[in-house]
């Protein structure tokens, strides 16, 4: 294939959320895995303040450095983005330059994290310039996003979630103490989250009701919306999904995390910097019938969220043999060694391959209503 016919790639990374540095390590994987013999490739990084800026095309640059996580450079040039359906141009932009033309994008893989980013805000933005990007579009982006809006669609759509509250802000700045009185009855322990945010941040394990107020407090720092989740005895599985170019959404070999180290729970630091601390077993050592039931409660509710191209799908296998859905994740961890991608280079599909198939499914995707 000629360098003037292949696919132009953007690969959007960072973004204004508490996951930014998360963001720039799943795009340091991307950016080694990507066929430069089929794709041009374009970095674009969103810094904190929401700058698009065109990054360095340096992996090295996006990796960590011990426990220094990284970040996006925002002194590099600034992007403007096209923003309407006859332009799909990426323009650079320098101090005491005029705009300098960076070509056409064929396809956006936006790998932000979070709210500003996973939430539907930037797949709204590439729909109203008609670009095509891998993954979710708005609805199942934004639902995905909200562990209380994605509950409601799950049990909605006949598949277990486990109990829980919500907390609203208005209703934790009006009586607090009413609010801690309904908590009472999820028992003990619970896990406070904040609604809308990933890579367990904000998340704290509750074993003494006396705490709950602290909890609730540092989840609200994230998102003023809070998510209180009844414990559930059991091991915790994971499933990815990926759709077919046909649309077909496939279930993936399982996978289990298992938390050996000091920590209460899976939580940021066990995820990214603790190292030995977590094990990582995939594919997971279950009975063949459980296995089916999960990757069967994935693919369901891969397609009750509405999900495109990929999710990741977590559960809890418990004590009592039922499958619950913990929540399902629209742009899940995908630096090689994260979870989804190791699942499914269980499957047979290796990592390269599985970025191939993401950006040849939204090449072929249409935007706008589908």
């Amino acid at each position: 294939m000629s360098k003037a016919k292949r696919p132009r790639v953007a690969v959007v990374f960072g973004g204004r959320s508490s996951e930014h540095s998360i963001s720039c390590l799943t795009a340091a994987g991307v950016l080694r895995a990507i066929d430069r013999d089929r794709y041009d490739v374009v970095p674009v990084g969103v810094a904190r303040d929401g700058r698009w800026v065109l990054a360095a095309d340096d992996p090295a640059a996006l990796e960590a450095k011990g426990s220094v996580l990284p970040v996006v450079d925002d002194a590099r040039p600034g992007v403007l983005v096209p923003t309407s359906t006859s332009d799909r141009e990426l323009q650079v932009l320098e101090p005491h330059q005029p705009p300098r033309a960076l070509g056409d994008v064929d396809v956006v893989l936006p790998l932000l994290h979070g709210p500003f980013g996973e939430d539907g805000t930037l797949q709204g933005m590439l729909e109203l310039g008609d670009v095509p990007y891998v993954g979710s579009g708005v609805l199942a982006s934004a639902a995905g996003m909200d562990k209380h809006v994605m509950k409601v669609l799950l049990a909605a759509a006949g598949l277990p979630v486990g109990p829980y509250e919500v907390v609203l802000p208005r209703q934790w700045d009006a009586d607090p103490a009413a609010v801690l009185d309904r908590l009472a009855g999820l028992g003990l322990p619970v896990f406070v989250k904040p609604a809308r945010a990933g890579s367990s941040m904000g998340i704290t394990r509750v074993d003494d009701a006396a705490r709950l107020t602290e909890a609730i407090e540092a989840a609200r720092a994230h998102d003023p919306k809070v998510v209180v989740e009844a414990g559930i005895e059991g091991r915790e599985l994971e499933c990815g999904v990926l759709q077919d170019l046909d649309g077909t959404p496939r279930a993936s070999e399982l996978g289990e995390i298992e938390v050996v180290g000091d920590h209460d729970f899976y939580d940021f630091e066990a995820k990214y910097l603790a190292g030995d601390d977590v094990r990582l077993t995939t594919p997971a050592d279950v009975p063949a019938d459980v296995r089916q039931r999960v990757q069967q409660v994935a693919v369901e509710a891969f397609e009750a969220i509405g999900c495109e191209g990929l999710a990741r799908v977590d559960v809890f296998w418990t004590t009592a043999g039922e499958v619950v859905v913990n929540e399902i994740n629209t742009m899940p961890g995908f630096t090689e060694h994260s979870m989804y991608p190791r699942m499914w280079a269980a499957s047979g599909v290796d990592y390269p391959a599985l970025v191939d198939r993401l950006l040849q499914l939204a090449l072929t995707r249409p935007t706008g209503l589908r």
